[in-house]
């Protein structure tokens, strides 16, 4: 019985072992990992402490003379317009394009989610077959509309479209988050005399908070990294953005300002890590709860 007992021991002990080299395994794993993915960022915001001559001919993460002029001379700017410009360019649009997509695909989500209506089965099909699409099918139609339209060199394409609920992929994450609230609170709502308007805007947005956090996040994200609509649009130099600012900094022909340009890619990763560090809670949840509900 005690034999049985100490092999017992033992043979805990081993899948306790093994367990804990398993654990070690991974960690290990996910931390190399980890490091590889983020080997790029670390070296571009090293070289932006580095002088000129010193970001392509050392291999060493630490700057052997630091400094914080490719900041100063990056702020500066180009052609006289200061970066601090294409900041406050790039926040306007994106401010306007969160607040667009949040009010639009939040109305097309409550109409498809709980209100009847012809044609709606129709009208969502249409809806989810627009995420199908690949942007770049689109690119010609809505550039010539809008050339059309005499928008280009504005902001116009980049913004009013946000409130025609044209981003699917959101009216679609808020259609199954607005689907997981129970008929009865809306019914209950229209008995005390709420119309569609209110209890949209007293029942249903309250309790979407969540999937629209996610949705100002996205959005966020998504237009202040934007490249090529940007570059497609804008052509005057007072209306860039940072994204298109940056590329102002790199000259096929001459040389590029390297420094400058690392020290102003580093700032303008700010405000993302900073978005997504204090919404990360809500970006989860809403992510999760509406890909389980529905």
């Amino acid at each position: 019985m005690e034999t049985s007992s100490k092999e017992m021991v033992k043979t805990n002990s081993r899948s306790k072992q093994k367990r804990e080299i398993k654990k070690l395994a991974i960690h290990s794993f996910v931390i190399a990992l980890g490091i590889v993915m983020l080997y790029p960022l670390i070296w571009m915001v090293s070289s932006s402490f580095k002088q000129p001559a010193e970001i392509f001919n050392s291999v060493s993460f630490f700057p052997s003379d630091w400094t914080l002029e490719n900041y100063t001379q990056g702020w500066a700017g180009v052609s006289g317009y200061t970066f601090g410009l294409f900041f406050g360019n790039t926040l306007l649009i994106v401010v306007l394009a969160i607040i667009g997509n949040v009010i639009a695909c939040s109305m097309a989500a409550y109409a498809f989610a709980k209100l009847d209506f012809k044609f709606k089965p129709i009208f969502f099909t249409l809806m989810l077959m627009t995420l199908m699409l690949p942007f770049h099918v689109t690119v010609i139609p809505q550039y010539i509309m809008f050339n059309y339209l005499d928008w280009i060199n504005t902001y116009y394409p980049l913004i009013l479209p946000k409130f025609f609920a044209v981003e699917g992929f959101f009216v679609f994450l808020m259609v199954q988050f607005i689907r997981g609230i129970p008929n009865e609170l809306v019914q209950a709502a229209e008995i005390d005399g709420c119309g569609r308007i209110k209890t949209y805007w007293y029942l249903i947005l309250p309790l979407s908070v969540p999937a629209l956090v996610t949705t100002m996040i996205f959005t966020f994200i998504w237009t202040w990294n934007d490249f090529f609509g940007q570059l497609l649009y804008i052509s005057d130099l007072k209306l860039y953005t940072v994204a298109l600012g940056l590329r102002m900094f790199l000259d096929s022909a001459g040389e590029s300002a390297w420094g400058p340009m690392f020290a102003m890619s580093t700032l303008s990763l700010i405000p993302l890590f900073g978005v997504f560090i204090f919404f990360q809670k809500y970006l989860i949840e809403g992510i999760t709860t509406g890909g389980l509900k529905g």
